[in-house]
């Protein structure tokens, strides 16, 4: 099997709630989403998703993804997709760096493989622990008693776990926290995510402030050693996120001690292949984890919901189900909430069919522009297959 073709497209995915704001002022209202497909000459296709967090997270912003996949496309071309450490390997002597870009090309040879083998995901990926796995529900920065009110909303929804969105004003965050726990009831969990938002000083004022609340304090400030200082100060349990980008980061926090929970997104990485090596090695680690990525809608929710299912339960702290954020579907066939919960596909590979007529036309086509379609059809029209390779 070679790969043929790959196609990009590029999708806006506005949210149910109008805009999403974390630390510093940050705020999205529409994501700026790129969908790519992997033909191969087996008549295969695969599909992944990047959809960063605006280009004021994370160094991704949606125009760089396309820019890389079209840089890294033709370097693909005639290579077997379901060789994923060879297409990773080729990936990187292309281009240095820029993860992000590749893990929707990495995403859809998973998908490829899955379809291949006939296989979900999540059973190439280490097999399916539980029947559902567990969900958490980010709250979007705003006043005190809004956020208390949202958590309470989406708590009557079924959700048991919320990552309140802090890292302002320590004395607006300590209302936050006090005033969303109360709106909890014991065994729910809370988490305070400053997202680097908080200066040293003003982190070890919100911890001291709290130090009778359940929380979990995630990545309080900008850099390792600083988060590490506020880890010594506080008997809360801490969780790590936009530090640990790769496993030489994953290695020196656990060599620090630095973490209790580590949140794995999977652009971040660079893909299904590098999550799995980081989680496998949280793992045997035993570190618990958050499965989840930067954002996107139906085709990362998939991916999301396969690593996440494929992780044994007792350390996969919570996942995330981007596609219920959102307004609109990409895909059919993704994992749908349920009572906070979702359940990978048992289908071959993601277990996704993408809504064409959402899609659109792609932005960015290497090699075959014919996406693929079942052989027979093809051959019953050739002279429309020949004008689409055109």
């Amino acid at each position: 099997m070679k790969i043929v073709g790959i196609n990009a497209y590029q999708v806006d995915l506005p949210l149910h709630e109008g805009s999403y704001k974390w630390s510093g002022g940050k705020s999205v209202e529409v994501f700026d989403s790129t969908l790519v497909e992997v033909l191969t000459d087996a008549g295969i296709s695969g599909w992944g998703e990047v959809c960063p967090l605006g280009p004021f997270y994370l160094p991704a912003y949606g125009p760089g993804a396309r820019t890389g996949i079209a840089l890294l496309g033709p370097r693909l071309l005639g290579e077997d997709p379901r060789e994923l450490s060879r297409l990773n390997s080729l990936m990187d002597a292309a281009l240095k760096g820029h993860p992000y870009v590749k893990s929707a090309l990495d995403m859809a040879c998973w998908d490829i493989l899955g379809k291949a083998t006939g296989l979900p995901v999540c059973a190439l990926l280490g097999g399916r622990f539980g029947d559902s796995v567990e969900l958490y529900r980010a709250i979007s920065q705003e006043p005190p008693a809004k956020m208390a009110a949202r958590v309470a909303g989406y708590r009557a929804e079924g959700y048991r776990k919320f990552q309140l969105k802090v890292g302002g004003d320590p004395d607006e965050d300590i209302a936050r926290i006090r005033a969303a726990r109360a709106k909890l009831a014991p065994g729910d969990v809370l988490v305070a995510d400053a997202n680097t938002g908080w200066l040293m000083h003003q982190a070890a004022r919100v911890v001291r402030a709290v130090r009778d609340v359940d929380v979990y304090i995630e990545q309080p400030c900008l850099t390792l050693d600083e988060c590490l200082a506020i880890r010594r100060r506080t008997d809360h349990p801490f969780v790590l996120d936009e530090i640990v980008d790769s496993l030489e980061a994953l290695l020196r926090a656990h060599a620090l001690g630095a973490m209790d929970v580590v949140n794995l997104k999977i652009s971040k990485l660079g893909g299904l292949t590098r999550a799995r090596q980081i989680r496998d090695l949280c793992v045997t680690l035993g570190i618990a984890m958050t499965i989840e990525d930067s954002w996107g809608g139906d085709v990362t929710t998939a991916a999301i919901a396969h690593l996440a299912h494929s992780t044994p339960a007792e350390l996969r702290f919570s996942a995330t189900d981007f596609n219920s954020y959102v307004t609109l579907s990409t895909a059919a066939g993704a994992p749908q909430r349920r009572n906070g919960r979702m359940a990978a596909s048992d289908q071959p590979g993601l277990g996704i069919r993408p809504r064409r007529e959402v899609l659109g036309k792609p932005l960015i086509t290497i090699g075959r522009a014919l996406s693929a379609r079942p052989v027979a059809k093809a051959r019953a029209k050739p002279s429309a297959s020949r004008s689409r390779r055109r």
